[in-house]
């Protein structure tokens, strides 16, 4: 039986994929996805790259996901189900890439700056 692992991240969330085929079942830290998420809308966006392959009953996804907050770990999983994938059917490639799947999304928070209340926000300004 053939597995296939992947990692995928988003902001500070890592999402460790192995997808193995079976009917469609997803589990993310020894719980289902919906228990574990919880938002009808993140379970929706982590089924895309499935759905949008039509792949959604073939594979079985288990995942392990640290750091990061809710939606985060959303777009980690969804980053690393559609490179897993893509190791698991290379004639993915064209529908992941059109679907903006494999693309990382690199935006993270700006750090703060010494001076100010945080990464831009200054100190109010008195002219007298």
């Amino acid at each position: 039986m053939a597995s296939y692992f992947a990692t995928g991240k988003r902001k500070n969330a890592i999402a460790r994929v192995i997808l193995t085929p079976g009917e469609g079942n997803i589990t993310v830290n020894d719980r289902p996805v919906s228990e574990y998420f919880g938002r009808e809308r993140l379970t929706t966006e982590i089924r895309m790259p499935l759905k949008t392959t039509g792949t959604d009953s073939r594979f079985d996804v288990r995942a392990n996901i640290t750091g990061g907050g809710v939606s985060g770990q959303a777009g980690a999983l969804k980053h690393g189900i559609a490179r897993a994938l893509l190791k698991a059917d290379e004639s993915l490639r064209k529908e992941l890439r059109g679907g903006g799947f494999l693309t990382r999304d690199s935006r993270i928070t700006e750090r703060k700056k010494a001076g100010l209340k945080g990464a831009r926000k200054r100190p109010q300004f008195s002219k007298r």
